[in-house]
């Protein structure tokens, strides 16, 4: 009961790549900065496992960017010209690289750190992408010329790794879509759709990860802005409850979402956020459980994951280990309080 998880990414050593940035700078470059993101992979994963944590993943650890880590193996893609643009519906703005021909897989994307995570854990391994939608919110097109047109492409491109992602034992697939809390309308309509094309054939657990962003100040400033109540998932839950995908992953603790959406989604398991990325101040066990209460009012408690509310990426490491042993404390409080 209540099983633990994480949204996806955990901070960097500081010995791979810079401290506390959501873009970092490696520090090592080419063999030994394979071997270093292999040396970090494990060490994410043996974090997640001292924290009681149940469905590991290999804590993005390769990846400079949730986006771009995918991107980068990408043909028909300019990354040496990179072009500022508006990120989630111009929130902030950010140096994306450019679509400029048709697009292709190089090879493999997270072959390696996937079959190394998987080799050095006897648990459940999550491994997360990002979502057709979030990709190409997140890069510029000079080829295409039509949204919905490239991110099917990309979604076949997707569909591509996470089915070699499953032939080496990964036992969870996430498709990261913050930008379903942006463009609701086009959610229900397009994006959808783009993920199913990117789960085809897919036997193992799907899941999708919807939020409100990382702690960082735009993402914050753009809730504050929200009002007493966050209803973005009141568009699109009843879309996804209606999905292929067996599992949706939202954000809960401190925020305004009203706990009684969550009832939306009735027939999926759901990864509630019990751990507020955008604050430093460590949750307790009874924290964690009392988001989990609030949620039980809502969800078969069969149903509920405990996880966080975005990737930890950008944060403190030594806040975001704490976090980590509190998720695996708190959710043992809540199946002993909640049996």
């Amino acid at each position: 009961m209540f099983p633990t998880t994480i949204a996806g990414s955990l901070p960097k050593p500081s010995w791979l790549a810079e401290p506390e940035k959501l873009w970092p700078q490696w520090r090592v470059a080419g063999a030994d900065l394979a071997a270093a993101k292999l040396d970090a992979t494990l060490l994410a994963v043996k974090l997640q496992e001292d924290a009681g944590i149940d469905i590991v993943t290999d804590g993005e650890q390769s990846r400079q960017h949730f986006v771009h880590g995918f991107l980068e193996f990408v043909d028909g893609i300019d990354f040496t010209n990179k072009v500022e643009m508006g990120i989630r519906n111009d929130r902030y703005k950010a140096m994306v690289p450019t679509v400029t021909g048709a697009l292709k897989l190089k090879g493999r994307v997270h072959g390696p750190e996937a079959r190394f995570a998987r080799a050095h854990t006897t648990r459940k391994l999550k491994i997360t992408m990002p979502g057709p939608m979030t990709i190409i919110d997140t890069i510029a097109d000079r080829h295409y010329g039509d949204r919905v047109q490239m991110a099917f492409a990309f979604a076949d491109l997707l569909n591509a790794e996470a089915l070699a992602l499953e032939a080496e034992g990964v036992d969870v697939i996430q498709f990261d879509e913050p930008a379903f809390n942006v463009y609701m309308k086009e959610a229900s309509t397009w994006g959808i759709e783009a993920l199913h094309r990117a789960i085809a054939g897919l036997k193992c657990t799907t899941a999708v990860h919807i939020c409100y962003g990382y702690g960082i100040k735009a993402n914050i400033d753009w809730k504050t802005a929200l009002g007493i109540e966050w209803r973005q998932y009141e568009d699109i839950f009843p879309a996804l409850a209606a999905s292929r995908l067996t599992e949706v992953s939202v954000e809960c603790i401190h925020s305004k979402v009203p706990p009684h959406l969550l009832s939306l989604l009735k027939g999926k398991d759901i990864q509630i956020g019990v751990i507020d990325v955008a604050s430093d101040t460590i949750e307790t066990p009874e924290d964690i459980a009392a988001t989990i209460e609030t949620v039980l009012k809502h969800v078969p408690r069969e149903r509920i994951i405990a996880g966080t509310n975005c990737g930890m990426a950008p944060m403190r490491r030594d806040i975001a280990i704490a976090k980590l042993d509190a998720i695996g404390r708190g959710a043992a409080l809540a199946r002993q309080r909640f049996s």
